[in-house]
């Protein structure tokens, strides 16, 4: 065990305070565990949630916590964990009696009884999760780890306390946070550990899809998403929430003609935008743009290797996957389907800068034109330092006419300036599918720059486009 120093500096907050007063006057052993203490040591800012553990009552602790408090803040219990929740400075606090438990096979929910501080400890995931602080008067801020965690903290290592076997076959969502504590922390998963992920792998699909997603999504956020998404091929546990991803993965020859391996290739694309952004939704296009490639390939002897309409056939994709995976179809979902069908535009543009080209990017992209730039910038993955040079100073040149296009002929999000409406009323027609012929005339002819966005062009173009097809004006 590490030797028991004091830490009362990490017990600042006074919350802690309270805290103390509450378990003395309860006569409970008391301590803060978890991510709490090893953030501290690890410098990082303190978290918006702490983890209380009580030899005895968490509940009661609580609301006597709860009692203490000059603005007395509501008590959440959740009797069914025995834990108790409340609110103070905006930081969270949970409160649960120390506790041991026990797994059925086909449940990561454990049964759960009464335990002592040791028990409790022994359950953690995570060395690293697993050291606590004293809240008891007569030791306070004292550092109970029975399992080295610090040491395991200043050498970046991953372990689980007790046999990872049992750890993670007790409790399979664990193999995911030990990936997603190394993609966080670039801590390394001991050799044991990450041996006994990929032997339990399977073990995962007892966990709902939420809370996979809830994990996958924090390894997104990580600096370098990658470090954490190999782990997951690796372990083989990728393939089986995300096997869209892992199809990607291959390299074919035929004819002496080889296609790049498009899922290493999308994995450099997903780090290289999160040096640019921390949009999660973004990082997930990135992730998806290519997953159209693997329905849609084809070799051409003339051309090659061919992917034809495979943003096209992603984008469609995309709703099925997150359906799947029990994530939000909402305006996410459709933001990361219209980034993935819309991935190729701009680099088809930067071949040919036009005018009318341009227009129709900034129509269909409206206010996500930054975002799809960011995305097909970070998709130039090549090696040749000229061609990278000059892809990104194609790049360049696109930004630079988007923000003249759209200066000049303000087409972002624009409405046509005559209206169904109007139509109906000029050619004294009832709804039919011309007026929405002569509606979409009028758009594509600002777009391609035959008129511009003012009512009086588009106005005598609908004349015109309404003889064509028979129709005259009531004062006519």
């Amino acid at each position: 065990m590490t030797a028991n120093k004091i830490y009362k500096d990490a017990l600042a907050h006074s919350i802690f305070e309270y805290i103390s007063k509450a378990s003395s006057n309860l006569q409970l052993e008391t301590f803060v565990i978890g991510g709490f203490v090893r953030d501290y040591f690890l410098k990082r800012e303190i978290p918006d949630d702490i983890d209380i553990v009580a030899v005895g009552s968490g509940i009661e602790l609580a609301k006597e916590v709860a009692n203490l408090l000059p603005k007395k803040p509501k008590v959440q219990v959740f009797k069914t964990y025995g834990t108790a929740m409340l609110r103070y400075e905006d930081i969270e606090i949970e409160f649960v009696g120390a506790r041991k438990e026990s797994y059925n096979e086909d449940s990561r929910n454990p049964v759960v009884e009464d335990g002592t501080l040791q028990d409790d400890q022994n359950r953690r995931d995570f060395t690293i999760n697993a050291l606590a602080l004293s809240l008891n008067k007569s030791d306070y801020g004292r550092l109970l780890d029975p399992f080295n965690g610090l040491i395991d903290l200043e050498n970046k290592i991953i372990r689980t306390p007790l046999n990872p076997d049992i750890t993670y076959s007790d409790d399979p969502l664990r193999m995911m946070r030990a990936i997603r504590f190394s993609s966080q922390l670039n801590f390394i998963i001991e050799n044991e550990s990450l041996n006994s992920i990929e032997r339990n792998s399977s073990r995962i699909a007892i966990i709902t899809k939420e809370r996979i997603i809830v994990e996958f999504n924090k390894i997104m956020l990580s600096n370098i998403p990658s470090i954490g998404i190999l782990l997951l091929h690796k372990t083989n546990l990728l393939h089986q929430f995300l096997p869209e991803l892992t199809n990607l993965q291959g390299v074919e020859e035929v004819e002496g003609q080889k296609h790049k391996d498009n899922f290493y290739h999308t994995l450099e694309v997903v780090d290289n935008i999160s040096e640019n952004t921390d949009n999660l939704w973004l990082r997930w296009a990135a992730l998806l743009h290519d997953i159209g490639k693997v329905p849609t390939k084809k070799f051409d002897k003339t051309v090659g290797w061919t992917f034809h309409s495979h943003e096209f056939v992603g984008s469609k994709m995309v709703y099925k996957l997150f359906k799947r995976l029990k994530m939000p179809l909402n305006d996410k979902m459709k933001f990361v389907q219209k980034m993935v069908f819309l991935s190729s535009r701009p680099i088809v543009l930067a071949t040919e800068v036009t005018d009318s080209a341009v227009r129709r990017l900034i129509f269909d992209t409206g206010d996500d034109i930054e975002s799809l730039m960011t995305l097909c910038e970070a998709d130039i993955t090549t090696k040749n330092p000229s061609r990278f040079k000059k892809y990104h100073h194609n790049f360049k040149m696109v930004r630079q006419k988007i923000k003249e296009v759209e200066e000049r002929d303000h087409v972002r999000n624009f409405q046509p300036p005559i209206s169904g409406e109007l139509i109906m009323k000029t050619f004294n027609l009832k709804p039919c599918r011309e007026i929405g012929q002569i509606k979409d005339a009028i758009k594509e002819a600002i777009l391609d720059g035959k008129i511009t966005n003012d009512y009086d062009e588009a106005y005598r173009f609908m004349i015109e486009k309404a003889k064509k097809l028979g129709f005259k004006t009531v004062n006519n």
